[in-house]
Parts: structure tokens; C-alpha cells; sequence
């Protein structure tokens, strides 16, 4: 892994498939590891931003659209990306991002878990949840007591990204984003994007908040699995990703 302040690679930047992972609030491009992983294994060279206010980044305005608008640098040149995948904040995020997408490029979209729509009462629990997260900052240890199915990795990039994340850019995605309505963006889908919703029934995306027969948008359930599925199930995230065929 090649790391800076502002991204995470892996992989060979001559490879012939490209992704791009785009972490949740308070997490950072670490959280990405084991997913990364597996797709460079699939021929793929991996990039992962570190969102604007995460791993000591500093910003001041929060706004989904600033917050993809940040990412632009990753599209100069025309560069493209035969997938993008974005958890939680990410996802969400991923979604801004559409209007930036080369056109003549198919690109498969993979949100997971994206907070769609959230009513003043879970914008409340959210922000909460979320600062005690980075003012109390839980170790990897105490992770792995609670989290069975996460790898210690997994464990110790959770703790890293509440540690490098402050309360201030907390409040400020809570503040910039009220209301918090993004699932109108999943109607302008471009004709050269397929978009896949993963949700779990302990997460924070609900099946009936995605539009129905929207063309190129799917979205499935992952059973047995709550928040963190790239931790608890990256094999239902590698099943939507498309893979180069086996040579005959």
C-alpha cells in the first residue's frame, strides 16, 4: 500500500482496471485494506481518497456537493474508474460524484450502506453516535470484543479513523447537510453507470427510501451483517463487482 495525506493505492497503476473506495465519516482510506486487497487481486490498481475533514484533513464546509467536489482531482485527465464504491458518508458522497463521471466510460457503482434519507430525529442520533465515536475514541481491542466478524486490521483502521477525525467536522456534516434527502440523486443516473445498493437490516439505508424502476439501479439486502458489510461481508460487495472474463 502507498499512502499520503490525501489517499491510499494499491495495486499497479499500469493495471488495466481501476477503483476507486470512498470511506465513511470518521473513517479514513485505511478502513479499505481488506477489500482493496481482493480487488487488486482481481487485476484492479485501487485508489482511496481521505475524504475533506477525515485523517487530519482540515475543511470548513461540509456540504455533500464540497465534499465530491473535493474529489474532482481524481477525475483530471479524463482519468476513469471501472468502479466506484462508497460505505455510508461515502456512499452518499459517491452519488454527488455522478454529474463529474466520464461519459463514454462504463462504470459500476456500488453503494454501501449510504444514509438515502434521515428524519431530524436520526440527524440528532447520527451526530451523537458519531462525536462520541471521536471524543471518545474506542481502541481496537474494545472493537474486537464487540465485533466478532471483523479482523483485527479492521479493528485497529476503526480506531485510526476516529482518531484522526474532530468533533468540529462532525457538527459540520450534520449542520451542512439538514436536511439530509439524497435519494432524488439516484433518478439522473447516466446511461454508462449501473448503480447497486447493498443494505443490511442493521444499517442505515431502507429499501423503501430507493426509487423504484429506476433503470441501472439495483439494491439487495445482505443478510446477517449490520453497518460495516466490507468488514463482515466483502465476498456480497466482490459479487457486484464485474470481473474480467477467464480467458478460454
Amino acid at each position: 500500500m502507498h499512502e499520503s495525506i490525501s489517499a491510499s493505492q494499491w495495486g499497479t497503476p499500469t493495471a488495466s482496471r481501476r477503483a476507486l473506495l470512498i470511506h465513511g465519516a470518521t473513517m479514513s482510506s485505511h478502513s479499505w485494506e481488506g477489500l482493496a486487497q481482493l480487488l487488486v487481486a482481481e487485476g484492479f490498481f485501487v485508489v482511496a481518497p481521505n475524504l475533506l475533514g477525515h485523517a487530519w484533513r482540515r475543511g470548513t464546509d461540509y456540504r455533500m456537493s464540497t465534499l465530491a467536489e473535493d474529489l474532482r482531482p481524481y477525475f483530471v485527465m479524463d482519468t476513469s474508474y471501472d468502479v466506484i464504491i462508497g460505505h455510508s458518508l461515502g456512499g452518499t458522497t459517491a452519488l454527488a460524484l455522478l454529474p463529474f463521471l466520464p461519459r463514454t466510460k462504463e462504470t459500476t457503482v456500488i453503494l454501501v450502506d449510504p444514509p438515502l434519507e434521515l428524519t431530524e430525529e436520526q440527524i440528532n442520533m447520527y451526530h451523537n453516535l458519531s462525536l462520541e465515536g471521536v471524543l471518545n475514541v474506542r481502541t481496537a481491542d474494545e472493537h474486537m470484543a464487540d465485533n466478532h466478524a471483523w479482523s483485527r486490521r479492521d479493528c485497529l483502521s476503526r480506531a485510526l479513523g476516529a482518531s484522526m477525525c474532530d468533533r468540529t467536522v462532525i457538527e459540520g456534516i450534520f449542520r451542512d447537510n439538514n436536511p439530509w434527502s439524497f435519494s432524488g440523486l439516484l433518478n439522473g443516473i447516466p446511461p454508462n453507470v449501473k448503480i447497486t445498493v447493498l443494505a443490511s437490516l442493521d444499517g442505515i439505508c431502507y429499501m423503501e427510501q430507493i426509487p423504484r424502476d429506476v433503470e441501472r439501479l439495483n439494491a439487495r439486502v445482505i443478510n446477517n451483517t449490520g453497518h460495516w458489510i466490507q468488514y463482515e461481508r466483502p465476498d456480497a460487495i466482490m459479487d457486484e463487482v464485474p470481473l474480467a472474463r477467464a480467458k478460454l
